[in-house]
């Protein structure tokens, strides 16, 4: 199995910067992709961005030029820059496991107030 722990989360104002982390930890070996998911109240869970073991990315269209996802080990980070108040949202790490299931963090709740 493998667990995720997100932290960075908090509260920041319109147009300021908030870095997230998500470090993995148990049967780490060959996770692939990476990922971060978010969920507004009342809404879906949508994908924000995604990382491959290769490095490829793939971005939600309303964060790409803001976010940008890395990848070290088996720490995955999203930069979020120039936040909006409908970026608020609880932020979801989300891996994929050599065994090919899907494993989640509990989530790190970003506030971006206008």
């Amino acid at each position: 199995q493998v667990q995720l722990v997100e932290s960075g989360g908090g509260l920041v104002q319109a147009g300021g910067s908030l870095r997230l982390s998500c470090v993995a930890s148990g049967r780490i070996f060959s996770i692939n992709p990476m990922g971060w998911y978010r969920q507004a109240p009342g809404e879906q869970r949508e994908l924000v961005a995604q990382i491959t073991l290769g490095g490829m990315t793939n971005y939600a269209d309303s964060v790409k030029g803001r976010f940008t996802i890395s990848r070290d080990r088996n720490t995955v980070y999203l930069q979020m820059n120039s936040l909006k108040p409908e970026d608020t949202a609880v932020y979801y790490c989300k891996c994929r496991g050599a065994d090919g299931m899907d494993y989640w963090g509990k989530g790190t709740l970003v506030t971006v107030s206008s």
